[in-house]
């Protein structure tokens, strides 16, 4: 019995069918032409989920431009008599449109860090329209109106 190379405290009889080395079944990748090491077989992240740092720079601009587009209108319908009613119906509107808005600017990439800035600037879409507006308090509505918001923005971006 050898031990594994990634995980040495695992005893194991098995071995890469290319390069030899000694593996386990935890980094065993099942090939069509046999059992290789995860370096052998190339395992790698999908293109979509490789995110580099200009994609988020293009992301962070694409937010807080589309959080103060979307905050302004948010709040110009909200001003609207009877029209705050629907104010879920506008948070998932503007999260469908940060969300969306991020995605293209970054060639339709998707990843967890993309989902947190597109809640960011959801939330920050709320605050324009809150802070520029001026409506009072904040109610249990307004933070279910932006959780619906954020899921919507998250599901864009994930």
């Amino acid at each position: 019995m050898t031990q594994c190379l990634r995980h040495p405290k695992i005893e194991t009889n098995l071995s890469c069918g290319k390069c030899g080395d000694p593996i386990c079944p935890k980094c065993l990748v099942q090939t069509p032409v046999g059992a290789r090491c995860p370096k052998c077989a190339g395992v790698s992240r999908l293109p979509t989920y490789r995110v580099s740092g200009i994609y988020y720079l293009r992301a962070v601009g694409a937010g807080l431009l589309l959080a103060v587009v979307s905050g302004f209108l948010w709040g110009l319908l909200r001003a609207v008599p009877y029209i705050s009613f629907f104010n879920f119906i506008i948070a998932a509107a503007a999260g469908y449109g940060i969300g969306e808005g991020i995605s293209l600017a970054v060639n339709r990439k998707a990843g967890n860090g993309l989902a947190v800035i597109g809640g960011a600037a959801l939330v920050l879409s709320y605050l324009i329209s809150r802070f520029i507006f001026g409506f009072g308090f904040i109610s249990l509505f307004d933070i279910i109106a932006v959780i619906i918001g954020i899921f919507v923005t998250v599901t864009r971006l994930r």
